[in-house]
């Protein structure tokens, strides 16, 4: 049974991956935050209470948040491991 090697990010391929989680966090950040102060009606109703449409947009920004961290995480451990294979020689 062949034992698997880590696979080997390239550094810009690091770098991109870490700035898309970082992009991910600023752009989904600020459309939570102006879903939440939504004054059109869209997102609460008459009452006050949260719409279909904010729980459905709440939820695609939850799943956003998770993707590009994961993503970010990646980009960082390819990073780091760069840096660690730089020192090394």
């Amino acid at each position: 049974m062949p034992i698997l090697e880590p696979m080997k990010l390239s550094r810009p391929v690091s770098w991109f991956l870490l700035a898309f989680g970082v992009w991910s966090w600023v752009i989904w950040f600020t459309f939570v935050k102006n879903l939440w102060k939504d004054a059109s009606g869209l997102a609460f109703d008459d009452s006050g209470d949260p719409t279909t449409y904010f729980w459905v947009h709440l939820l695609l920004a939850i799943t956003s948040f998770l993707l590009g961290t994961a993503i970010g995480v990646i980009g960082l451990r390819g990073v780091r491991a760069l840096r660690r294979n730089d020192a090394s020689e």
